[in-house]
């Protein structure tokens, strides 16, 4: 398991949800809501230089088939528009099949309801993926997902298909 701290980002139209996790990279906690849109990304390198982040890693949704859509398309955009802004601190894709429902779930079971859900269920999300992708290093040894590319480096792709260099 490398060490280092990450950040973990679920982005959303209206929000982006972030959490962090320890340096060995055991334990993912909830950090902030982010609004999206203008400062969003600035937010975003502001957080990953205050924690010292050596990755960060956003979440890709995907179908339960495993398809990409629209919104999987613009979780790849904006996590190559971050690459460009914290570079050279890498940022990886990974798989949030199903993230917002578990994190909703586990707020609910927590007795978080109603208007306060909506403003912890995307820090919620964020930790829910950073934390699958520790597991997921600490299983396999290897690091998890794919790494994005910077947004001057995107370039079209079929739906499952990694970045190509």
């Amino acid at each position: 398991m490398r060490s280092g701290r990450r950040l973990g980002v679920d982005v959303g139209a209206v929000r982006i949800g972030v959490a962090v996790c320890d340096r060995d990279g055991m334990l993912a906690t909830p950090l902030e809501t982010v609004k999206a849109g203008e400062g969003d990304l600035a937010r975003l390198a502001a957080l990953a230089a205050e924690y010292e982040v050596v990755e960060a890693v956003v979440g890709l949704p995907r179908s339960l088939s495993g398809s990409e859509g629209p919104a999987a398309m613009k979780a790849r955009v904006f996590a190559g528009r971050l690459a460009g802004t914290i570079r050279p601190i890498p940022v990886r894709l990974v798989d949030e099949r199903l993230t917002t429902v578990t994190a909703t779930r586990g707020l609910r079971e927590s007795g978080v309801r109603g208007r306060r859900t909506r403003t912890v269920v995307d820090q919620a999300a964020a930790v829910v993926i950073l934390q699958n992708a520790l597991d997921a290093e600490r299983a396999s040894g290897r690091p998890p997902g794919h790494l994005s590319q910077a947004d001057d480096d995107v370039v079209p792709h079929a739906p499952g298909k990694e970045f190509e260099a």
